[in-house]
Formats: C-alpha cells, sequence, structure tokens
C-alpha cells in the first residue's frame, strides 16, 4: 500500500513538492490540525472535571496523573525484566558450576515465575483476542458464503443465527469454562484453561456479525456476473474465488471489523469476570486493591484498551485495501 494515499501523510508531500499549497494546508488542518485539537479539548474537559471529582481513594486522576501512572508501570516492567535476566544468570551460572564437577550431571532450567507486568497483561489480551477472532473468522467466512450463494441454506441457519447473535458474553462463559474444564484434560497440556476459556468466548461472540456481512456481500454479485459465470462453465470452488470473493469482500470486511471490535469488548470482560490473565484482569485486581495509585491505573488501561482498539481496526482497514480491488477505501 503506497503510504501516500494516507490522508495524513500525502497533503504534506504535496505541500513539500509545491503543489497546490492552500488546498493542501486545508487537507492538513483536517486530517492533522482538527484531530489534534478534539484530543486538547478532550483533556482540558478531563482535566477539569477530574479536579472536582473526589472518591473514597482520592481525587479522580487527571491526564497528568494518568501519564505518572503510566512511566510508574513502565518503570516496574523495567524492573521485573531485570529480576527474570538476574534470575536466568544465576541458573546459568549454578549449572555451569555442576557441570564443571560432573558433565554428565543433569541440569534443569526453571521458568521465571514473577507476577506478569502491565505489558505482559496487554500481550496476553492480544493473543487471545486474535485467536478468537481468526478461528471465528475461519469458521464464519465459509459459512457466510455456502448461506449466501444458497437460499435454502440461509432459511436452514438463520433462525440460529437470529437466536445466538443478542447473547452476552457474560451468558457464554460459564458454559464455555465448565465445558472446558471437562473436556481440556491433560497432564501436560498445551495450552492453559483460562486461555481456552476467554478465546472460546471471543470466538462464540464475534462470529455473527461476519457470517451475516459475508453472505450479504455474496448477495450483491450481480446477475450478469452470475451469467459469465455460467457460460464460462466455472467450477463451484473457480466460481467462488473469481468471483464471489473479489464482490463480496467490501461487505466481508465490514464484518470482519465489527466482529473484532466485538472482540476486544468481550475480551475484557471475560477476563475480569472470570479473572483469566489479561487486561481485563489487571484492571480488576487495581479495583480490589484500593491503593491511592488504583485510580490512575485503571484509567491508563482504559486509555490503552481504547489505543489497542483503534490501531486493530486500523489494521484491519489496510488489510482490506490491500486485497480489495476498491482502493477508494478511506482509512478513517
Amino acid at each position: 500500500m503506497n503510504p501516500l494515499k494516507w490522508s495524513f501523510v500525502e497533503p504534506v508531500y504535496k505541500l513539500i513538492i509545491g503543489e497546490d499549497r492552500k488546498g493542501q494546508i486545508n487537507a492538513m488542518v483536517r486530517s492533522i490540525g482538527l484531530p489534534l485539537a478534539g484530543i486538547l479539548v478532550f483533556l482540558l474537559l478531563w482535566q477539569g472535571a477530574s479536579s472536582h471529582i473526589h472518591t473514597s481513594l482520592g481525587q479522580f486522576p487527571g491526564p497528568v496523573q494518568t501519564y505518572q501512572q503510566f512511566v510508574a508501570l513502565e518503570d516496574e516492567a523495567k524492573a521485573e525484566g531485570q529480576k527474570e535476566k538476574a534470575f536466568y544468570q544465576r541458573q546459568e551460572e549454578r549449572n555451569a558450576k555442576r557441570l564443571e564437577k560432573n558433565p554428565d550431571a543433569k541440569v534443569r532450567v526453571r521458568d521465571y515465575v514473577g507476577p506478569p507486568t502491565f505489558f505482559d497483561q496487554i500481550g496476553r489480551s492480544l493473543i487471545t483476542v486474535m485467536s478468537g477472532f481468526i478461528l471465528a473468522s475461519l469458521i464464519a467466512i465459509p459459512i457466510g458464503i455456502v448461506i449466501g450463494l444458497s437460499s435454502n441454506a440461509y432459511s436452514a441457519m438463520n433462525p440460529l443465527i437470529q437466536i445466538f447473535k443478542p447473547v452476552s458474553p457474560l451468558a457464554w462463559l460459564p458454559l464455555v469454562t465448565m465445558v472446558v474444564s471437562a473436556v481440556y484434560t491433560s497432564d501436560d497440556p498445551m495450552f492453559d484453561k483460562a486461555f481456552l476459556n476467554s478465546m472460546f468466548t471471543v470466538l462464540l461472540c464475534c462470529l455473527w456479525p461476519t457470517i451475516i456481512n459475508t453472505a450479504a456481500g455474496v448477495a450483491t454479485v450481480t446477475q450478469d456476473l452470475k451469467n459469465v459465470s455460467q457460460v464460462l462453465q466455472l467450477s463451484w470452488w473457480t466460481h467462488v474465488r473469481k468471483i464471489v470473493l473479489p464482490c463480496s469482500i467490501p461487505m466481508m470486511f465490514t464484518g470482519l471489523r465489527i466482529s473484532l471490535g466485538i472482540a476486544w469488548m468481550v475480551l475484557i470482560a471475560a477476563e475480569m469476570l472470570a479473572q483469566n490473565p489479561g487486561l481485563g484482569k489487571f484492571v480488576w485486581d487495581e479495583f480490589q486493591n484500593g491503593s491511592t495509585n488504583s485510580l490512575g491505573r485503571i484509567m491508563v488501561a482504559v486509555i490503552v484498551i481504547g489505543i489497542v482498539g483503534f490501531i486493530l481496526d486500523r489494521g484491519m482497514l489496510m488489510i482490506q485495501r490491500a486485497v480489495s480491488w476498491d482502493k477508494s477505501v478511506a482509512l478513517r
């Protein structure tokens, strides 16, 4: 993808080369100046409101206090990283001494079991949400294509979609937890049960937008294209690959973007409720901690959750532009 197509880069480039300076300045104001102004106004309102809100844990954190807590979390992560490095270094030195005395000695390297840092929690949540989302997409896209091509399949599946689509993730979570505990039994499991509980809850809640939008995209294939496929005597798979998928990609990615947004929200709620490792558990632990820094750290988590969700959506939009024939999709 050409970076000059990004709305905030193209005006800067054209201004540098001297093309329509007034128009490019106006474009830069719209794409850069106005968003920055909106953020500034939000920060001022946030600071003003927080100074008048007093809770049992102290004053509600403003932007400055929230940033200070973010820096503190960074420092804690660095300190934990140094502890982990020192832990493995001590093991290495100890094992080297044992091998020096007895070359046939069996040495073990134990895993570091220190508490996860804030950034570890972010990584855990990202791995979980993407695992659930990818699995859901692999299931939902074929189903959407089939029910979009077949009215009989649509009639059979539609009642199930309408019944399960509005079910809350909090209703799925206890069922998923019980099933995983009963079915996934192993002395040496590849994945821990907390990860599977969160992942399958995400999967069950983000199937439906992709199925519905993929089916709607398949239904947009014109009769002329269907006639061309019949004249060329394309096989079913070739028809899907050459005709159906290119036409349905815009609607399909609309469903994928909605599903990914739902997946991210569902995951945070599931982690918070089930106390599974991740950002949701971090928020709940800080709430239960009740220290003077807890509100600021929760605000850090809230902002990070929003930023990550935004980045995930932008990523899906960039993938859509890369694979779609329609390159006019705007990154906004």
